[in-house]
């Protein structure tokens, strides 16, 4: 009696137990009755089902992310460029997701990356490359978002962000933009460099000029102050030898014999009876 009791608890226990399923704060469900949709966008938190009829399928509706590998798009120009892009999207129809895409999050991320893929071909099919580089990507990729989630609504889908990471040249066109922009760096460098030594002639020219003007003006003024120094001295001398012309005359010789016998090792050669030891033969007596 006490078997069958506990076997009829069990069955009640794993029967409630089968009745109740939960719903994650990042989820919805669909709960499916004999493998058809009864209901869809269950909300989160504790509900109830049928067992053994029904069964519940769960999707996490939080922001998923689809980072594409780069792809080559032409301009309106026929150049190649290579876009790294990715995309932010989430679910908002779980019924719609599960009918379109079976709930498969792998090929709702394919069927999405060939929409966007399009709109990337389609937006930079119609702009140079200038403007792909240096214009708004913000509203290019705001207008691919649009088109873009007009088609995925179809699947309950939301795109949510498309972000363009990076846009390069091709390797071979890059290498090629490189050698010319590194040539024109170069030929800009020698025009500096050229306009450089040219200012630099003139400056160096323009000190030259100046240095000989100042020196001319230095040489004029030093033999101005010279010739006036040389007639006052002239004048002083003049004035002193009308004062005492024999104290005159020995100072003048005494100035000579200094200016002859500076040095012990020099020697003159002079006849001794000239007038020029006058004064040393008076010293003798």
């Amino acid at each position: 009696m006490k078997s069958v009791l506990g076997f009829l608890i069990a069955a009640v226990l794993f029967v409630l137990s089968s009745s109740i399923y939960t719903v994650k704060q990042w989820e919805t469900a669909i709960v499916f009755r004999l493998g058809e949709i009864v209901k869809a966008n269950v909300s989160p938190g504790l509900h109830f089902k049928t067992p053994f009829i029904n069964n519940i399928k769960t999707f996490d509706v939080r922001l998923q992310t689809l980072d594409a590998a780069p792809e080559r798009y032409l301009t309106s120009e026929k150049k190649n460029l290579i876009v790294d892009s990715f995309i932010k999207w989430r679910i908002t129809d779980a019924k719609k997701f599960y009918t379109t895409m079976s709930g498969d999050y792998r090929l709702a991320n394919l069927r999405l990356s060939q929409i966007i893929k399009d709109g990337l071909r389609a937006a930079f099919g119609e702009r140079s490359v200038q403007q792909v580089i240096s214009g708004d990507r913000e509203q290019l990729v705001s207008q691919i978002r649009q088109d873009a989630n007009k088609q995925a609504a179809d699947f309950g889908i939301q795109i949510a962000d498309i972000r363009i990471k990076r846009v390069d040249l091709p390797e071979d066109v890059s290498d090629s933009v490189f050698r010319r922009m590194e040539a024109e760096r170069k030929r800009v460098a020698k025009d500096l460099r050229s306009k450089g030594a040219e200012a630099a002639e003139k400056i160096r020219a323009d000190a030259d000029r100046q240095r000989v003007v100042i020196l001319a003006d230095a040489y004029r003024k030093a033999e101005k102050l010279r010739g006036e120094g040389d007639a006052k001295a002239s004048v002083i001398y003049a004035q002193a030898y009308g004062k005492d012309k024999d104290f005159f005359a020995f100072y003048q010789s005494l100035n000579a014999y200094q200016q002859a016998f500076k040095d012990k090792s020099d020697v003159i050669l002079v006849d001794p009876k000239m007038d020029y030891f006058k004064y040393l033969k008076k010293a003798e007596k």
